[in-house]
């Protein structure tokens, strides 16, 4: 759970769930992650869709709200399993000629009645406890498939190792996902930044951009796990950041048929020379790339706040 939501719960302040939270932990009845907490055994340990659903969901509304403007009329793309990639296929139902690719049953039903959009399920086995369809099924009606972009999310990113997730299988029917994508943009709300879970998915040299939202202004960790990944070339466009209209809490998240305007995207940071992704369609980015000192000004900016 958050700490928002635990104060929320106990009706007290956040200083005092997080102080209690800090106790708990020293007792080995709890794992403090950034913003929240969860139970012992965090790294093999995931919660069910019904947990995750009621987790950081403005944070997740704001994220969707802020990736489906990286989403072109006539693209195909594939969308991954999760609760965020879910808020991003209600907004992606009125994008002309848009195809996605899912193994999610969520996303799939996100988009069910959209005219415009088609949607190509994957085959495979349901796991029951985020809905996905995995297995070797999964995997093999992947192979030779080519889309422009990947939207994923997970249990936890970190620079050093990238996108991951607790369940061996979701972490393969991604990696299979992220082969069939010219590029690859993560969706994750800030408290799983800094997180590292059992299976890697992503690497983080293959991730082109991270839609996160804004760290609150105490998190430390979280604010410097962004710059590390701005440092290694992961362009990173924050929902709620100050000056941001992608930020808006939007009405999207009621279902398909609310999709928000358009809004401006910002990337907040676009440093360092970037290693490339195998594959056509991806452009190699460099710290000569303009307004990238200003964007990373604008990281270092945010950690103080």
């Amino acid at each position: 759970m958050s700490l928002r939501e635990l104060a929320r719960v106990v009706q007290t302040s956040e200083v005092t769930v997080r102080r209690d939270v800090r106790a708990l932990e020293a007792e080995g009845l709890l794992d403090r992650r950034h913003g929240g907490a969860v139970l012992p055994g965090g790294f093999t340990r995931e919660s069910g869709f019904p947990q995750k659903s009621h987790l950081a969901t403005a944070e997740k509304t704001a994220i969707a709200d802020l990736a489906a403007n990286f989403v072109e009329e006539g693209e195909a793309i594939v969308v991954g399993a999760g609760t965020t990639t879910q808020e991003l296929a209600r907004r992606l139902a009125r994008v002309p000629g848009l195809t996605v690719v899912t193994n999610s049953l969520l996303v799939a039903q996100a988009l069910a009645h959209a005219n415009r959009v088609e949607v190509v399920m994957t085959g495979g086995t349901l796991r029951g406890s985020n809905y996905a369809l995995v297995g070797s099924g999964a995997e093999q009606s992947l192979q030779g498939l080519r889309v422009s972009r990947a939207f994923l999310s997970g249990s936890g990113l970190t620079a050093e190792r990238g996108l991951s997730t607790s369940n061996m299988l979701s972490a393969s029917v991604d990696r299979a996902l992220v082969q069939a994508a010219a590029e690859v943009v993560v969706l994750a709300d800030h408290t799983k930044l800094g997180t590292d879970t059992m299976f890697q998915t992503v690497p983080t040299d293959v991730i082109t951009r991270l839609v996160t939202d804004e760290p609150p202004a105490h998190d430390d960790r979280a604010g410097t796990e962004l710059q590390a990944l701005a440092d290694q070339g992961v362009q990173i466009a924050v929902a709620g950041a100050s000056g941001n209209s992608g930020a808006s809490g939007g009405s999207g998240a009621s279902g398909g048929d609310s999709v928000p305007p358009r809004q401006a995207r910002r990337d907040v940071a676009l440093p360092g020379p970037r290693r490339g992704v195998p594959g056509a369609g991806l452009r190699t980015l460099t710290s000569e790339a303009p307004g990238a000192e200003q964007q990373r000004a604008r990281v270092a900016d945010m950690r103080r706040r």
